[in-house]
Formats: structure tokens, sequence, C-alpha cells
């Protein structure tokens, strides 16, 4: 008899202790479970992050020349815009009348939640360059970036999706802009006309950028004297020395 209840006995301890045990790595596994599904969902939350607050470079600028006429500032531009791809654009040649100069631009927000997922047509905020004008000037006086019934630059070489995609966007682009039905219908959340502008000096490059998911920026930061000799070769401007007078572009004149 005590035999058998020492089996019993024996029996139901290792019941307890395997029953502890799957306890214990049932608790475990889903311990390492929720581990790993929040650091999955974290990765994925730095990803939207990043991809929200990301900026893609879209043009470089720097002053070629600054000097009066008839008691006027005119200061020429070297614009110089970059492709969906990085690749550099032909630079143009602007020439603005005053120290300080808008760059207007039309500019495309898509709908967050398509930034947040990557969407392939969708996936960052775009932005077409229109003109540039100084601040003795009207808009209209100043020198177009891109020309009329021209497809601009930026399209060359692109993604034909991307492009033909985009194309659609800008020569409806004020209808965009007024029409919330065919905003949704697109995946637009803003179509919007934006200038940036600013006091542009010699020596400075200016880098305009546009976020991921929202609109132009200006920055400036000096400019290395290599940077601008290169700039100004690929444009066909001749380069001095650094240091020494920059080259004058009659008053009033554009190339791009």
């Amino acid at each position: 008899m005590l035999k058998g209840l020492g089996r019993i006995i024996s029996l139901c301890l290792l019941i307890t202790i395997g029953s502890v045990g799957l306890y214990i790595y049932r608790d475990h596994f889903s311990a390492q479970h929720t581990i790993d599904q929040l650091t999955q969902d974290k990765k994925v939350l730095e990803t939207v992050v990043k991809r929200l607050s990301s900026e893609n470079r879209v043009a470089e600028v720097i002053v070629t020349d600054q000097h009066e006429v008839a008691g006027v500032m005119n200061t020429t531009l070297l614009f110089v815009e970059y492709a969906k791809d990085g690749r550099e654009l032909p630079p143009k040649v602007l020439t603005v009348k005053g120290a300080y100069a808008h760059v207007d631009a039309l500019v495309i927000k898509f709908d967050r939640e398509l930034v947040k997922e990557n969407d392939p047509l969708r996936g960052k905020s775009i932005a077409l360059f229109v003109r540039a004008f100084g601040d003795q000037e009207t808009p209209a006086e100043g020198p177009k970036i891109d020309q009329p019934g021209k497809i601009p630059d930026v399209y060359q070489g692109a993604d034909p999706r991307v492009s033909n995609y985009e194309k659609e966007l800008w020569a409806g682009f004020w209808q965009l802009a007024d029409d919330e039905e065919l905003r949704k219908k697109k995946g637009v959340r803003v179509a919007q006309g934006e200038g940036p502008w600013g006091p542009f000096k010699m020596d400075r490059l200016y880098t305009l950028s546009i976020d991921a998911d929202g609109g132009l920026n200006i920055v400036s930061q000096p400019l290395k004297g290599i940077y601008r000799e290169a700039l100004q070769r690929r444009a066909g401007l001749p380069t001095q020395p650094v240091g020494s007078a920059a080259p004058r572009t009659p008053a009033g004149t554009s190339r791009g």
C-alpha cells in the first residue's frame, strides 16, 4: 500500500514539475514573442518616421555675378536641378533684379498614408520649378526656369510610369488645387504654389530640398571654390581663381 502511495505521490510530483516547466516555457516563449513583435513594430515605426521626415535635394543655386545697374542690384544665379534618380540636369543661368530672390514652384503633397507605405508613384512630395524673380521686380518679369509648353528636364530619363503620371498631375495642377474629389481620387493632400526666398550672396551654396510629406526648404552653406568652378564649367561659363571678380552676365538675361 505504501508502495502504491509512493508511486502516486511521485506521479503527482512529476505532473506538478512538468506543469510548472510547461508554464515557464510558455511564459518565456510568449514573452519572447512579445519582445520580437515590439522590436519589429519599432523598426517599422522608425522606417515610417524616417520616410515622413526625409528630404530630397531637388536643386542647387550659386551666385555667379552681382552688380548694380542704374542703382538696382542685378543677381545672376546658376541653377542646377536634379532628376528623380539623382542625376544632375543641364544648369540654367537666370538673372534677377534685387539682392533677394524668390524661387516659384508648384508643389504636390500626397496623402501621408501613401508616404508611410512608400507608394511607388506617390511615396513623396514632388515639386516643379516655374520661375525666379528678385525683390526689385514683379514675378512676371522674372526669368522662367522651365520653358512653357516644353516637357521639364526633370522628366527626362525618368521611369515612364512616374513620368506619365506626374505629367498628368502638372497638366491639371490648378484643377487639382480646386477640386477636392479629384485630389482624393489621385491621393493628393495639397496642391499649391510655394516660393522660398531670401538673400542670395556670392560664395554661398543654396540647396533647395523637399520634405517627403511637406514643402520646399532652402538652406545655405559656404561654397568651395572648386565646386563653383565645376558648376560654371558645366554651364559653359568662364572660371576665375577663388577670390577674383565673378564673370558678368548682361542684366535681364537668362539661359535655360
